[in-house]
């Protein structure tokens, strides 16, 4: 495929995505906090840090709900072309926009598994391993939108090349203590999302309502920084950062809603599907 071939919007996102990159080989390093410190450090029985641990939960949930979707719409859609080919129907799945929605939702389950694996005993090699479940999540809904607000073929090369450069981030982060290519990957992955929020669907989006996103992360973030001062608001009850963890998992919601909108479409255009159940 040449220059030559890409819409306006392909190019802008091959642009930025070249900007992210150049800036995280030749940008100043940021030094990375190699201890962190929760608010909340209290145990239950055995379990260390119990709050921030099992505040993970709802990533999981969400995770295995939106697969088994995923996995209905498979289903679905292939009992629909065995009684009526695409082409008779005038409907045609979404594929490069599910492949990118099977990534988040693995993502979410390894977001849980990372995340409460760094809580236990945090350290430099736990957090690596969170953000690398983070990294597969990050991808996944970066190829989503990307699909939805940019172009169906560009959605799957923004996943693996978020995905790619989040996991090299976390490696380097580790390895060398800079922060500057994990933070390139987080908020300029959350920069691109505001940016298409702003743009037209494409022919063919199903409606992820990238606001709700959007919403829902900056929401966490702001738990994140005040963990400390809920903690002691909240006396002792809950802190900022485990409510992080529950509102981030609210992020995947709308994406939960775009699969269902996809899933009464399937219904609508190949009622056979109806007797496949989730």
């Amino acid at each position: 495929m040449s220059l030559s071939s890409l819409s306006n919007r392909e190019r802008y996102l091959l642009s930025l995505f070249a900007v992210l990159l150049l800036a995280a080989v030749v940008g100043p390093a940021i030094p990375s906090s190699r201890s962190a410190t929760f608010a909340d450090e209290q145990a239950w029985g055995a379990l260390p840090n119990a709050m921030d641990v099992l505040s993970n939960l709802p990533f999981a949930a969400i995770g295995i709900w939106g697969l088994r979707w995923l996995r209905w719409l498979d289903r679905a859609h292939e009992e629909a072309l065995d009684a009526a080919p695409a082409q008779q129907t005038g409907w045609h799945m979404p594929v490069n926009a599910l492949d990118c929605a099977w990534m988040f939702f693995a993502g979410l389950i390894l977001t849980a598994l990372g995340s409460a694996f760094y809580h236990l005993q945090p350290d430099s090699v736990r957090l690596a391993a969170d953000r690398a479940g983070m990294a597969v999540a990050f991808a996944g809904v970066v190829g989503f939108a990307t699909c939805e607000r940019v172009s169906a073929r560009a959605g799957w090369p923004a996943a693996w090349f978020t995905l790619i450069g989040g996991l090299l981030a976390a490696a380097v982060c580790h390895e060398t203590g800079n922060a500057l290519p994990w933070a390139l990957v987080q908020f300029g992955g959350m920069a691109l999302i505001v940016l298409l929020s702003f743009a037209r669907p494409t022919s063919g989006a199903v409606g992820l309502r990238l606001g709700w996103v959007i919403f829902f992360y900056a929401l966490a973030k702001l738990f994140e920084l005040a963990d400390h001062a809920i903690f002691e608001a909240t006396h002792h009850l809950i802190s900022g950062h485990s409510l992080k963890h529950l509102t981030a998992a609210l992020a995947a919601l709308p994406v939960l809603h775009a699969l269902q909108t996809i899933g009464r479409q399937t219904l609508r255009h190949n009622p056979g599907a109806v007797t496949v159940t989730a």
